[in-house]
């Protein structure tokens, strides 16, 4: 028998194997841990491939196998090189435009530190960054009447630190008020409960100007009356809507417009699964922004490729205002 084909056989018999191994692990009932794994900033967590457990996905440039998944909402793969060798091979990116920033140029689905304040991802052209520091907001309280971020020398983060009040006099109850720097609904008399007065900052402005971007407050509206960060996704109007050609004669500013036909949103490559008519803030031609006024907040389900289903809080708009005091340029 020639050594070419000695080769081939050899080659047969390990990949016969791993397919076995995978049939194996994967034949019995799903024993999953209680917890999820907590995956590192800006990946994915991923069914394994048995269908089973959640797992981290397997970034650009890792090894990976069949039962390592790379992470599909960056576009990323395995690949083998060669179709016999299908037991190791490296998660790379599909098709996809390059980003550029700060000089440097990263292929698509490639993660890198822009800072180290923000980890991203290109993703066809496209960057998207989450922030590494934390962005806890700390409210007054009796032993921290007046908390503020400072910089730490040798630290990239900010952190919280403590100023005593000039005045030791001032009742408490006026500190939270007269100090907080975030406007709060509040205190309510009727939100009093046993050790625990409820206190709720109001929600954040959108992250950006245009497109979908993320809305924060923070809250101890909870059984533990503990200080909690809540989020929701947020769309002041879309990119590229070119509003102003719906400005009518004679008039500056549409504020409020609503979208003529149901439209659905996404994220990450995920769609929601059903479809709305939602209001946007308009545009002016003198110099205003307009922004949301009066808002609310809704339950969303996406439906993601791979059959995930992921529910999230989505801000609607009831109504618009429109005014000088602008926001930057779709400031992250």
């Amino acid at each position: 028998m020639s050594a070419g084909m000695n080769m081939r056989l050899i080659s047969f018999f390990c990949l016969t194997l791993s397919y076995l191994a995978v049939a194996q692990e994967c034949s019995g009932q799903c024993s999953c841990p209680d917890v999820h794994p907590q995956c590192p900033p800006g990946v994915s967590l991923v069914p394994d491939a048995c269908g089973c457990c959640r797992v981290c996905a397997k970034q650009m440039g890792e090894l990976c196998t069949d039962r390592d998944m790379c992470d599909p909402h960056k576009g990323l793969f395995c690949d083998f090189g060669s179709p016999v060798n299908r037991r190791i091979g490296v998660c790379t990116a599909k098709g996809g435009a390059t980003c550029v920033m700060g000089g440097m140029v990263y292929r698509s689905g490639e993660s890198f530190q822009s800072s180290c304040k923000y980890q991203c991802t290109c993703l066809d052209g496209a960057v998207g960054c989450i922030p590494l520091c934390s962005m806890d907001i700390r409210l007054p309280s009796p032993d921290c009447p007046l908390p503020r971020r400072v910089k730490v020398p040798g630290k990239c983060c900010e952190e919280w630190v403590c100023d005593a009040p000039q005045n030791t006099n001032i009742f408490v109850g006026s500190a939270l008020a007269a100090y907080r720097e975030e406007e709060t609904y509040g205190p309510d008399p009727s939100m009093m409960r046993e050790n625990c007065l409820v206190q709720t900052t109001e929600w954040s402005a959108c992250s950006k100007t245009c497109g979908l971007g993320i809305s924060t407050k923070v809250t101890n509206d909870n059984r533990e009356c503990r200080l909690e960060k809540q989020s929701r996704l947020c769309m002041v109007r879309p990119c590229e809507s070119h509003m102003e050609q719906s400005i009518r004669k004679g008039k500056k500013c549409i504020r409020t417009p609503r979208v003529s036909k149901p439209m659905k949103f996404e994220i990450s490559g995920c769609t929601t699964t059903k479809s709305y008519r939602p209001k946007f803030c308009g545009v002016c031609t003198d110099g205003r922004c307009c922004t949301p006024h009066r808002t609310t907040t809704l339950p969303m389900e996406f439906k993601c490729p791979d059959g995930q289903v992921m529910k999230k809080q989505m801000m609607f708009i009831k109504t618009c205002a429109c005014h000088y005091n602008c926001p930057g340029e779709n400031d992250s």
